[in-house]
């Protein structure tokens, strides 16, 4: 009996964008009103899910940017923010969710980050 690991025995699901690093768009990237549900990393995804203003959130798009700027310190920083655009005009709550993969921003020689996320109350450490 063979009992070493099959890569076919796991389900691999990729997240669903990537994070853009852009410093302009960083900057200038302005967002519709959402409210942070929840954030969570699992491997190299990290998970999202907003609750924002609007009929049922099919129209919705979400960014996730980073700027190009490395906080000097041990681990390093990066700092995030999320853009969505929501041109729906209805008075309920809806809550949506995205993963988005974090290989785009991993510091070379470094197997940690902390994530600076905008709006975010609290940071998240990724580690790779």
């Amino acid at each position: 009996m063979n009992t070493q690991c099959d890569d076919d025995d796991f389900d691999y699901v990729p997240c669903d964008q990537t994070v853009v690093v852009d410093d302009a768009f960083f900057e200038s990237a302005q967002t519709h009103e959402y409210e942070f549900d929840s954030l969570e990393i699992s491997d190299s995804c990290l998970f999202v899910n907003i609750s924002a203003s609007g009929c049922d959130g099919n129209s919705w798009s979400m960014v996730l940017v980073a700027s190009d700027d490395i906080g000097d310190s041990f681990p390093e920083q990066r700092y995030l923010k999320l853009v969505l655009t929501n041109d729906e005009v209805c008075l309920a709550i809806v809550s949506q969710g995205r993963s988005f993969d974090l290989t785009t921003i991993q510091v070379g020689g470094s197997n940690e980050i902390i994530l600076n996320i905008e709006g975010f109350p609290e940071s998240l450490t990724y580690t790779y």
